[in-house]
């Protein structure tokens, strides 16, 4: 059946709006995570973008949707990322786990304290969202990065994957929050790398370990 002149008009707005969408999640993404979100107005926003208020707002009537899809776009790329590396066949325990560490400190160097700040501050049911979400993550990702290392030796068959998840998920929901971050004065990054570093170490093999 033809495309109606009425449905390619429609098309044609959805992709407009969609566009115009997207490059205001993309401008709020590098102010946010970079600065945080409190001293960012959606005014200021509005004016870098050249559109008018009313289309902005039309988009985003209120901060916390604007922080929320900003977080979104965040989590659904990384998830991206992660699932190319883990799903690709023939790398290996130690290759997967290089492109899996680059990738995590790739994301996470995105995000500053300030970020951190505010979202403990002033929008806490995000900040569940979005450990809710991380540990999704981790589980599947990890979780076939450690049937990997069972299959070539160097992940240790004497602990279950299902614990060393758990114990890596309780280990990333101790330490990588707002809170603890700013006591022991670490970044997303150091973090991640503390906490893979010395779980995985512990779940390796001699061969594991063994220098190439």
């Amino acid at each position: 059946m033809p495309e109606s002149r009425s449905s390619r008009q429609n098309w044609k707005i959805a992709a407009a709006e969609s566009g115009t969408q997207s490059r205001i999640v993309d401008a709020a993404r590098r102010h946010f995570l970079a600065h945080g979100f409190r001293n960012v107005t959606m005014d200021d926003l509005a004016v870098e973008l050249g559109m008018s208020k009313k289309t902005f707002y039309a988009h985003f009537p209120g901060k916390v949707a604007l922080v929320e899809s900003v977080l979104g776009a965040k989590l659904d790329a990384a998830e991206a990322d992660m699932e190319r590396i883990t799903s690709k066949s023939g790398e290996g325990f130690a290759g997967t786990l290089r492109d899996l560490l680059a990738c995590l400190q790739q994301h996470t160097e995105e995000i500053k304290p300030p970020f951190l700040r505010d979202i403990r501050r002033d929008a806490p049911e995000l900040l569940a969202m979005v450990e809710k979400r991380r540990s999704a993550m981790i589980e599947r990702h990890f979780s076939r990065l450690l049937q990997v290392g069972r299959r070539d030796g160097t992940i240790r068959k004497d602990i279950s994957v299902r614990l060393i998840i758990d114990i890596l998920l309780g280990a990333t929901q101790a330490v990588i929050n707002p809170g603890s971050l700013e006591a022991l004065a670490l970044t997303p990054k150091s973090a991640y790398q503390a906490v893979i570093s010395v779980i995985l170490e512990g779940a390796m093999t001699s061969k594991g370990k063994a220098k190439p």
